[in-house]
């Protein structure tokens, strides 16, 4: 959460998700949703919430980041296209906004498989 002048100005989640494989769950977390008040837009509240919250899953040991997302906002993060890695998304989804960060290197390495979502997200 981003805070300024004790007003909530920006908010991260990372829900616990999992990547159905032919040999099983692979876990991964979901980023969803990020948001930033419109005053404080384009100040780089969005960019610092992504990358101290992408440090902190790192740093609890989670290796996989999902998000469906801008196309151009995400990319410079270090996510890239989530099919060319081997995944699928539930929904109907391009290839432009599904994408994926390997927090651990190789954390992806003969994953291949589908997204798999809690029920909560058809909810939205």
């Amino acid at each position: 959460m981003a805070i300024k002048n004790g007003k909530v100005v920006g908010h991260i989640l990372f829900s616990r998700i999992n990547i159905e494989t032919k040999v099983g769950l692979v876990p991964a977390l979901a980023l969803a949703p990020m948001a930033v008040h419109p005053e404080f837009q384009n100040q780089g509240v969005g960019s610092e919430l992504l990358r101290q919250g992408l440090e902190r899953c790192r740093n609890l040991g989670h290796s996989v980041v999902i998000v469906v997302g801008h196309p151009t906002y995400y990319p410079p993060f270090g996510f890239t296209s989530a099919r060319r890695k081997g995944l699928e998304a539930p929904f109907p989804v391009s290839d432009e906004v599904f994408m994926v960060l390997e927090l651990a290197p190789g954390a992806l390495k003969n994953v291949k498989g589908m997204v798999i979502y809690p029920p909560e997200f058809e909810e939205v």
